[in-house]
């Protein structure tokens, strides 16, 4: 029920009752007053007229008090019901929702999001608490995600300074060596070759910065398109492989086309670098969720990437071209989609990546 009908039908409730009540007191009051001698003439049959007898000092008093009391009651009782009208309405509508709200709003002030707001009715106040309730969860995941990306930019920063610490020491002694007149050919191309890395690192950190700035923007996609991609991509990238790649009905999805191309060309290229004969690929699509599973006949993953996850800057294997990027980028795309990347080693031998999108099937 709404506040304004509640509100009328208390007060139309409260107002009805008082005046009983006043309609009460003013009988009640006629008929004391009834035992009481009112005065004046009695006129009989055979036109004899006899004075009645009037109320005493006393009596008087008590008459003029029942008209005190009626007319008090007259005004005090219908107003005291719209008052105890308004103190019902607080009581049953305002009180618990206002109690709710300065609960809520004083542990939001003290940074405190861990915490749930009860449902208080289905009025319009009930309503704001739903909506305070609904800013409050929407401000939780908003400060989860910042927290993550704070963490996630500190473990980036402590892995880009720990692994570039090699070609700086490497580069710092080659210095030493040039300025002490004993440097050849051989240093030269070795400070040459950490230059290089070095600029690899950077060029890995830029994009890493880049994928953390980009916007999801979803659009309808055939999944066929989608996969005709797939074989494309795989056939491009891993051209000596036998592919394996299903093709189901998955209609017309809503993703965002670049990040599963990107996505989709990442873990592709990392399998068809440990790939031995076979690469397989699918695309499913349960619920709202995209999935695309790349696998190949390979070593697989280390234990430690399965468990943890791609990390950046973790190598799957000593290549100075390669830093380990690709899955970690990949794992950013996937979160910014909604969805994660998940890592596993088949019992059959060989790794598997699936992707997850969250997308909706139109």
């Amino acid at each position: 029920m709404g506040l304004k009908r509640c509100f009328f039908l208390l007060s139309v409730f409260c107002l009805v009752t008082a005046l009983l009540l006043t309609l009460g007191v003013y009988l009640l009051c006629g008929r004391i007053a009834e035992r009481y001698p009112q005065g004046g003439i009695a006129i009989d049959s055979d036109g004899t007229v006899t004075e009645l007898a009037g109320p005493d000092r006393e009596q008087m008093q008590i008459l003029e008090l029942l008209d005190g009391v009626r007319l008090l009651s007259a005004v005090l009782l219908p107003a005291g019901g719209l008052g105890f009208a308004g103190i019902l309405f607080y009581r049953l509508k305002l009180k618990v929702p206002i109690e709710i709200l300065k609960m809520g709003t004083g542990r939001i002030r003290n940074h405190d999001l861990d915490f749930s707001m009860p449902e208080a009715s289905a009025d319009e106040l009930g309503q704001i608490c739903s909506a305070f309730e609904m800013m409050r969860k929407e401000l939780l995941e908003t400060n989860r995600k910042l927290w993550q990306q704070a963490e996630e930019r500190k473990r980036l920063n402590a892995a880009f300074a720990h692994d570039l610490r090699n070609p700086v020491t490497v580069l710092k002694g080659s210095v030493k060596l040039m300025k002490g007149g004993r440097a050849d050919e051989h240093t030269l191309e070795r400070m040459e070759r950490y230059v290089l890395r070095v600029e690899q690192y950077v060029e890995a950190m830029s994009s890493i910065q880049r994928l953390e700035q980009i916007q999801v923007r979803l659009c309808d996609t055939d999944g066929s398109a989608l996969l005709e991609e797939l074989q494309e991509t795989a056939h491009l990238l891993a051209p000596g492989l036998d592919l394996i790649l299903p093709v189901p009905d998955l209609g017309i999805v809503r993703i965002d086309h670049g990040i599963f191309l990107t996505v989709a060309e990442n873990l592709i290229g990392n399998a068809a670098r440990f790939a031995c004969r076979k690469l397989e690929v699918r695309l499913t699509l349960t619920g709202h969720m995209l999935c695309l599973m790349v696998a190949d006949d390979g070593p697989g993953f280390p234990p430690e990437l399965v468990k943890n996850g791609p990390k950046p800057f973790g190598k799957i294997e000593e290549n100075a071209e390669h830093f380990g990027m690709g899955l970690y980028s990949s794992n950013l795309l996937c979160l910014k989609h909604g969805g994660k990347l998940c890592l596993d080693n088949r019992p059959e031998g060989g790794g598997a990546a699936a992707a997850f999108f969250k997308t909706i099937k139109s």
